[in-house]
């Protein structure tokens, strides 16, 4: 067989093998239990844009006190150097896994990779502020497309029953990112000055360029008159209200004002104006349709209540390392980077797990892991102090790899191939979204437990309550997520699963 055509059906969607430059891959044929060394590579590409997207999020943070001495910025200006970068990917991650799907995920994968590189090398030589932000939005941009098309990609490099162990490892190499960050980013910015952290993406974009370019499957021609059109006023209005709904959760720091009230008002009007859109058109961004199957709105759901409380660590953990517990910077640093290391170290067995015992069942098991270890946060630090937060840490963050690779593959593999990145953005949204949301709310319930308006100088043992009081609500916001897993598996075994 020298080229594979493929008809897809919609009842034939998970027929759908790996390809490599349009051949099917000797090491994915059936009955094959190892994926071939094409597959390994492909999958290294695919890995290599997930840290990298994350790695861009993550060593920008540590740099906000110098990058503002640098241009003699206020802090709250040099914030937008980390923002405009969330706000590209919240707002555009959706609209370009449609993109994908209609243009071809291989060649806007590429795209995005360089797109993230030449960024990236722009951020490392901008001589003013503005310049700088506006580079790390192209470099947003790039991420976007990194992190939407590599989670699509999957079910078009692995075979199907290695689609668990795969997005296990694309969630470990994010973590990876993520822990990674702050600690490179600081030891880059001792050697070599703030601009290195910027350019040390540019040969790692360079790397991940060549293997997704020599192993990434081709993407598969179709005639003009069959390619769906692309929804320019959906996608606008998309982007105008995620951008609205971001802003309205992160200015002002949780604290509430009347912008902040506008802002969600006309994130609420343009959604309403969105689905009226997508109602209209002959090729909507989204089907709205695909919300009415319980699993997939359930899938999102659960995904934004969990980062939600992932969010809670972030936001909560520095504060009570330092104020209750009296740790330096440099503790609190090593400390954090426990839960994101723990993380990475369990993605890949995570992954091995949902193929073995099926996504479903391992959706359940990790929200019940991750609850345990909310319920720890909110009693056993009090009572053990450090040992007892590390601990809890160590149950909560394996449950979060475990949950993720769990509900993603649960989700892409009932995903027909043309709708496979935009359910990839959906899904990337979600989890921003909440992350987003976390970072407002669970830091107001954190402020408001604590009894002061300044957590900066509040007593040891305000904080401390704070913390047990914000993470007895992210545990019932887990607990939550558990019933819905729970009524979600029930219906499943009444009826089939449907194909989106």
């Amino acid at each position: 067989m020298t080229r594979l055509e493929l008809t897809i059906a919609r009842d034939d969607c998970d027929d759908l093998q790996p390809l490599r430059n349009g051949k099917q891959c000797s090491g994915a044929a059936a009955g094959s239990t190892e994926p071939a060394p094409s597959v390994r590579w492909a999958l290294a590409g695919l890995s290599l844009s997930m840290l990298l997207s994350s790695l861009g999020t993550s060593i920008a943070n540590v740099a906000l006190p110098t990058l503002a001495q640098a241009f003699d910025a206020s802090f709250q200006e040099a914030q937008w150097i980390v923002l405009a970068y969330l706000l590209a990917i919240t707002t555009l991650i959706v609209s370009v896994g449609r993109l994908g799907d209609i243009t071809g995920r291989r060649r806007l994968l590429l795209a995005g990779i360089l797109l993230f590189t030449v960024a990236s090398s722009l951020c490392g030589v901008a001589p003013a502020l503005w310049l700088l932000i506006a580079a790390r939005a192209a470099q947003g941009l790039g991420a976007a497309i990194m992190m939407a098309l590599a989670v699509a990609l999957v079910g078009e490099t692995v075979p199907k029953e290695k689609t668990g162990s795969a997005m296990g490892l694309l969630g470990t190499m994010s973590a990876i990112g993520t822990a990674l960050g702050p600690s490179l980013g600081g030891v880059l910015i001792a050697g070599l000055g703030w601009r290195a952290i910027f350019l040390v993406n540019v040969p790692l974009g360079i790397l991940t360029f060549v293997l997704a370019h020599r192993t990434l499957p081709i993407d598969i021609k179709r005639p003009k008159t069959e390619r769906a059109g692309f929804d320019t006023v959906g996608t606008l209005l998309l982007v105008l209200t995620l951008a609205a709904y971001a802003l309205a959760m992160t200015l002002g720091r949780g604290r509430f004002g009347p912008l902040n009230i506008v802002l969600l008002l006309a994130a609420g009007f343009g959604l309403g104006l969105f689905g009226l859109a997508e109602t209209r058109t002959a090729s909507p961004l989204m089907r709205l349709a695909m919300f009415r199957d319980p699993a997939l709105s359930a899938s999102l759901t659960m995904n934004a209540l969990v980062s939600t409380v992932m969010m809670a660590t972030l936001v909560v953990g520095p504060f009570y390392l330092a104020r209750a517990l009296g740790f330096n910077e440099a503790l609190v640093g090593i400390v954090m980077s426990i839960g994101p290391m723990m993380s990475a170290l369990s993605g890949v067995l995570a992954g091995r797990m949902v193929d073995r015992l099926g996504a479903p069942f391992m959706i359940i098991i990790g929200l019940i892991q991750m609850a345990a270890g909310a319920f720890a946060l909110a009693m056993i630090p009090a009572m053990f102090g450090i040992a007892g937060y590390i601990a809890a840490v160590v149950v909560l963050s394996p449950g979060y790899q475990l949950f993720r690779a769990a509900n993603n593959t649960a989700v892409m593999m009932n995903v027909c191939p043309d709708q496979r990145g935009v359910i990839s953005g959906m899904l990337s949204l979600s989890r921003n979204l909440g992350l987003i949301t976390g970072a407002s709310v669970m830091g107001a319930v954190f402020a408001a437990a604590s009894a002061t308006l300044d957590i900066t100088t509040a007593r040891p043992e305000a904080v401390a309550t704070g913390m047990s009081i914000t993470f007895a609500v992210a545990a019932v916001l887990i607990v939550g997520a558990l019933a819905i897993a729970v009524a979600i598996r029930a219906l499943a075994t009444r009826r089939p699963p449907r194909v989106l």
